[in-house]
């Protein structure tokens, strides 16, 4: 005996029961409706069987229909049971039964349940969901409205709104639908598109086997569509834009970003807010540039500041300046959590004040104690806010004395001279110039031999050279040095220092610097004094910082150099997500298309990421890569198997065939093989 605390007890369901209007009617007053589901597909190969059995024991099954409309209809037109009239259909055509043979159907004249008799009878076969939506757009033009066909099916009536929308597209969508040239995601992009005659080229395209490129119709779709993801969003919130008269559409399919209708508004209000911050700096006599679109044309003679490294100010200046970027870097922190918290708008507002007042304070300390007197301030999606500072240029030479006094700003530093070891003089009274050279090439020779055999002094001498070439950066001509090796750091045009990256590494050679200065030796004896684990650290970093594998074209691959980077990553462990994962500048100059590549490789793939713009798309990749440690494998100098991954096309068999296993249209759940069948059924 079942125990009852085991298994609960069913709920009570009360039944539905409806007397069926069942009569009897000629085979040739009964045909199939067009809403039938398979209505217009021809007869299957079992057909023939059928009509056998129907031959032997008769029609087992009653026919569902409805009355004909009108004078090209018949009598009665069947909403189920269209292969059992092609199997009588069959046996009129042998001469066993005539159009008087009777078959016994089921009439319904309430529309809603005409409506579930097309679709509710037919999940015992599988259906393709291009069958199902081409069924709904028949029921539409029957005059069943989309309230009676959500009612007799039982759901609401935005899931049958988004089979109708897919039903008015051109035939031959749902033609490449069921031939599996389109996936349900592309139908519905097509769907998207309000130009009827695009819609039919492209998925004649697809049918045709040329492919179909969402991306091309999502940047259209983006071209001029702001949605709720826009960084101007993290400073107004929802409730703020509908109050200012902002509408807000949202997607038919749910699948998409609700898209802003009204981005002037969305403009007016972030600018009014930032301006009532901006006003705070302006009391104090500092220019702020607020803007949310072009950056405006600014002075020529201000100079934008940014992130300091290199030994570009004096030790303590530098460890002032450090601790200045970490307070800064803590009050960005705070202000994400105070925008979180929608309810304190004025908290937020006083939090982003000191962020900006931080933010100065760094960018002064790093300048050399130079006023700061223009801001520019832009959308940022964390923060609400991105600043730039901006100082006067430096005057020319002939000015710094006349402001060396000028208030606002410290004296530059006085230039460090570090000592000189006394040299012998050479000998050169009586020695023309070709014994003087054979002389100093015998000496050299000599040298050389007694460096080769103490490996410990050309150690020093190695390491000593290196830093004075790339750190010092003097003594780089043959003639000023005894060594002859040349190096040069990384530092090309247009590129940016990556604070976690290589700008630890700068950091940590201008400690070595002010080590130096402070020891009042030469670099030689400095270096040759150092303990051996600080003599190696510092030639791996010196050694690290000459690095350049940079190609400035895809048709000037240096192949020599990555193969020495791959066997050097793969010696030292190289993995860049311990310090690093994309930021914002690293993304910004990558198409959309490799955007969302990105995301399917991490396995962050989302649908609702398609929809996002530019910008917002950016954002949302950095987020997710940093959630996940992830980088793109390309950044690793390794070379597995694996990675052969074209996240530019996105085209693949295996890629679309999950991708039509997902879809999913509503009430219906879609098979691998594109069968279509109601979530009840299935369960």
């Amino acid at each position: 005996m079942t125990n009852p605390t085991q298994i609960p007890a069913p709920a009570q369901v009360t039944a539905v029961v409806v007397d069926r209007d069942e009569r009897t009617a000629r085979l040739g007053d009964v045909n199939v409706a067009r809403e039938n589901l398979r209505y217009d597909e021809p007869a299957d190969d079992d057909i023939s069987t059928l009509a056998s059995t129907i031959k032997a024991a008769g029609l087992l099954q009653r026919l569902t229909v409805r009355p004909g409309r009108g004078k090209k209809e018949a009598a009665w037109m069947a909403l189920d049971g269209r292969r059992r009239l092609l199997a009588l259909g069959l046996l009129l055509e042998a001469g066993v039964i005539d159009d008087n043979y009777p078959v016994i159907i089921v009439v319904e004249i309430d529309p809603a349940r005409q409506a579930a008799a097309v679709l509710l009878t037919n999940t015992a076969v599988p259906v393709h969901i291009a069958d199902v939506i081409a069924a709904i757009g028949r029921m539409l033009k029957s005059k069943l409205t989309i309230d009676v066909i959500a009612k007799a099916l039982g759901y609401a009536e935005v899931e049958i709104r988004r089979l109708a929308a897919l039903s008015a597209l051109p035939s031959v969508s749902l033609e490449a639908l069921k031939a599996g040239r389109l996936t349900l995601k592309q139908a519905k992009l097509l769907a998207r598109l309000p130009d009827k005659t695009e819609q039919a080229d492209l998925a004649e395209a697809a049918m045709a086997g040329h492919g179909f490129q969402d991306w091309r119709i999502l940047e259209r779709l983006d071209e001029s569509r702001v949605t709720i993801r826009d960084r101007r969003c993290a400073l107004v919130d929802p409730v703020a834009y509908g109050g200012a008269g902002g509408r807000t559409v949202t997607d038919l399919f749910g699948e998409l970003a609700p898209v802003l209708l009204d981005p002037d508004i969305l403009t007016d209000l972030w600018t009014e807010r930032v301006r009532g911050i901006a006003a705070v700096f302006e009391a104090e006599g500092v220019t702020v540039h607020v803007t949310a679109g072009p950056e405006p044309e600014l002075p020529k003679d201000l100079e934008a500041l940014g992130y300091v490294y290199g030994g570009q100010l004096p030790a303590e200046d530098m460890e002032r300046y450090r601790a200045q970027r970490e307070a800064f870097n803590e009050r960005a922190e705070a202000v994400r959590t105070a925008l979180a918290d929608t309810d304190s708008a004025n908290l937020a507002d006083l939090a982003i004040v000191d962020m900006i007042r931080a933010r100065i304070t760094a960018d002064q300390t790093g300048c050399g104690g130079r006023a700061v007197t223009t801001l520019m301030l832009w959308p940022a999606s964390g923060t609400g806010v991105d600043i730039r500072c901006y100082t006067p240029e430096e005057p020319q030479a002939d000015e710094e004395v006349a402001l060396e006094d000028a208030p606002g700003r410290s004296p530059p530093p006085p230039a460090y001279r570090p000592p000189e070891t006394e040299a012998p003089e050479p000998e050169t009274e009586g020695v023309n110039h070709a014994l003087h050279a054979v002389r100093t090439d015998v000496a050299t020779r000599g040298l050389i031999r007694a460096l080769a055999d103490d490996p410990r002094v050309a150690l020093t001498s190695l390491i000593a050279r290196l830093f004075t070439v790339l750190v010092l950066r003097t003594l780089v001509a043959r003639s000023d040095s005894a060594l002859t090796i040349l190096a040069s750091g990384f530092n090309p045009t247009g590129g940016r220092v990556i604070a976690s990256l290589d700008g630890e590494v700068y950091e940590r050679i201008d400690e070595r610097r002010a080590a130096w200065q402070a020891s009042g030796e030469t670099v030689i004896a400095w270096v040759h004094a150092l303990a051996h684990g600080d003599k190696m650290g510092l030639l791996a970093e010196l050694t690290a910082i000459s690095l350049d594998l940079r190609e400035e074209r895809t048709s000037l691959i240096r192949r020599r150099a990555r193969a020495e980077a791959a066997e050097l990553a793969e010696l030292c462990h190289a993995d860049i997500t311990l310090h690093w994962t994309p930021d914002a500048g690293f993304l910004q100059p990558h198409s959309k298309a490799l955007l969302l590549g990105m995301l399917e490789t991490m396995g962050a793939e989302d649908e609702r990421a398609k929809s996002l713009k530019k910008n917002e798309l950016v954002d949302w990749v950095a987020e997710q890569a940093a959630a996940r440690s992830w980088s793109p494998p390309g950044l690793s100098w390794s070379n597995p198997a694996d990675a052969d991954i074209d996240v530019e096309s996105g085209d693949g068999d295996s890629d679309a065939e999950e991708e039509r296993a997902d879809d999913r249209a509503g009430i219906f759940v879609v098979t691998t093989s594109g069968e279509a069948a109601l979530e009840s059924a299935v369960a």
